[in-house]
């Protein structure tokens, strides 16, 4: 059984900028794909980004495309997700998970790990 924790998330002004980091239990995340979801009040479980598990490939959400980067080092197994320019509907608990397989997916139904999460909150 794999355990995901997040860290990283706060409060930010919009326009602002903000780094999550997502940290496995066994120490070995090279064995999985990545992905980052969000999820605010009221609201379905959101694609944000996801990295093969080689991290040559990456895939983003419409909404983030150009203003988030996600990012891995196996050394350290652990997951990124750089997030720039910042805007109020940014504003969610971000929840990194992993995928027992080489592909990524968009779909939250495709991974076997969850983590937590770590609120963002981007308001002035």
């Amino acid at each position: 059984q794999e355990q995901l924790v997040e860290s990283g998330g706060g409060l930010v002004q919009p326009g602002g900028s903000l780094t999550l980091s997502c940290a496995a239990s066994t120490g070995s995340i090279s064995r999985y794909a990545m992905g980052w979801f969000r999820q605010a009040p009221g609201k379905e479980r959101e694609f944000v980004a996801a990295i093969r598990r080689s991290g040559s490939l990456t895939t983003y959400a419409n909404s983030v495309k150009g203003r988030f980067a996600i990012s891995r080092d196996n050394a350290k197994s652990s997951l990124y997700l750089e997030m720039k320019s910042l805007k109020p509907e940014d504003t969610a608990v971000y929840i990194c998970a992993a995928r027992h397989h080489l592909y990524f997916s968009a779909s939250p139904l495709d991974y076997d790990y969850w983590g937590q999460g770590t609120q963002v909150t981007v308001s002035s």
